[in-house]
């Protein structure tokens, strides 16, 4: 699963903005349309994938991830067959966009109900950890490289390794020998309507869940929200070139590999709570700094030291999140908590970044920047203040009770 995973990531991460040059490129799109075409599959998709997390709780996952990635191989090599055949348009853009969205909420979340089955509670982190650090890895190696491929070889190449990857997932998922855990009981059609929101019902009756929940929605939308107004403000702006743009996010993502591989020695020594306390303020302070970017080397050096920093901080809570929710969840949830938390966060980039560029056509990108950073030190007050604790519960929602943690 591992395996398959970093052919997945490192696909991605050689396709990271491929979207955006073939719209600009070959479509030649402008920066309204560009947007739309990154915030519109988000939002779409999050709304199409709102049923999916009953479906999915309810029948066997490795099937599921198998589907979802062979989806996602189809969707995008329709993009450079239409190209090669010069049939390609907006439109189909839009749709592979939604197709991928919806198909990556399912995988998300039927691979985090799996790997609750394949690993043991105590090695979780572990588990975690070695994901989030193959996510940064193939950070730092997917965009430069494919900046090249494209340079190469044409725009939609990284869109043919991208779905390439997601075929070999596809095949090392199907490897996996070891028999699955039948799933949950299929609920009764009577209760199908209420097991769509269980998901968020879930997250919400649980105290420190849904701090989180919170937190984790808004910080991710404000950081993705900020990208494109700093990408603006370095290359319209300042005239930054592009070689310097890409190396300034690129070698900061060394921070995640450093953190995440980190995490289970600093949760050992400092345990869980404080974990997810100190590095999720910690990560919340950095942002405000990329307001104050100016030209040349040291304001290069202004966003490598903040993204590094940020990056480092994001990789280590998001080990030890993952991890933590996992083993909090009620089992037989976990295909809805997860689909209903991926649905929420892609809801809440999209509409943030759509907010955030247009305040930055207001103000400015500078003061888009600022902003983002102050509400962003507001964050850590959404934070779990208590005990994590997990509890489970059962019966109607006036009937709940605690269960004490096990040992």
């Amino acid at each position: 699963m591992w395996a398959a995973y970093a052919v997945s990531a490192y696909g991605t991460g050689l396709g990271f903005g491929a979207f955006s040059v073939v719209a600009i490129e070959v479509l030649h799109a402008g920066s309204a349309e560009v947007a739309a075409l990154s915030s519109a599959g988000l939002a779409i998709g999050a709304l199409l994938a709102v049923p999916l997390g009953p479906w999915l709780e309810f029948r066997a996952k490795r099937p599921v991830m198998i589907a979802m990635d062979l989806v996602r191989f189809a969707a995008l090599a329709t993009v450079p067959l239409a190209y090669w055949l010069n049939l390609l348009s907006f439109g189909q853009l839009l749709v592979v966009s939604v197709v991928a969205a919806v198909a990556k909420i399912a995988f998300t979340a039927a691979s985090g109900a799996y790997l609750k089955t394949l690993v043991p509670a105590g090695k979780l982190l572990v588990a975690t950890s070695r994901f989030e650090s193959t996510t940064w890895s193939a950070t730092v190696v997917g965009p430069p490289l494919g900046g090249a491929a494209i340079g190469l070889l044409g725009p939609v190449t990284t869109v043919v390794l991208d779905a390439v990857s997601y075929l070999l997932s596809a095949l090392g998922i199907t490897a996996i020998r070891e028999p699955e855990r039948r799933p949950a009981p299929k609920t009764p059609a009577a209760r199908r309507l209420r097991d769509v929101a269980e998901g968020w019902r879930h997250i919400l009756a649980h105290p420190a869940l849904r701090r989180l929940f919170f937190n984790l929605v808004l910080v991710n939308g404000l950081l993705m929200a900020g990208e494109p107004v700093l990408s603006v403000l370095m290359l319209a702006h300042l005239g930054f070139p592009v070689w310097q743009y890409g190396l300034a996010f690129a070698v900061p993502c060394l921070g995640g590999l450093v953190g995440s591989r980190l995490a289970p020695r600093v949760t050992a020594r400092l345990g869980e709570r404080k974990v997810l306390r100190v590095f999720g303020t910690l990560r919340a302070c950095w942002p405000v700094g990329l307001a104050f970017v100016r030209p040349g080397p040291a304001g290069l050096a202004v966003v490598m030291i903040t993204e590094l920093g940020l990056i480092t901080c994001i990789s280590l809570f998001n080990s030890v999140f993952a991890a933590y929710r996992l083993n909090a969840v009620e089992p037989g949830h976990h295909a809805r908590v997860l689909t209903a938390w991926s649905i929420t966060s892609s809801t809440s980039i999209a509409v943030l970044t759509l907010l955030w560029g247009l305040l930055a056509q207001l103000t400015g990108p500078r003061a888009a920047l600022a902003a983002a950073g102050v509400l962003l030190l507001a964050t850590p007050f959404l934070l779990p203040r208590g005990p994590l604790g997990p509890f489970r519960t059962e019966g109607s929602p006036a009937r709940r009770k605690r269960v004490p943690k096990p040992t």
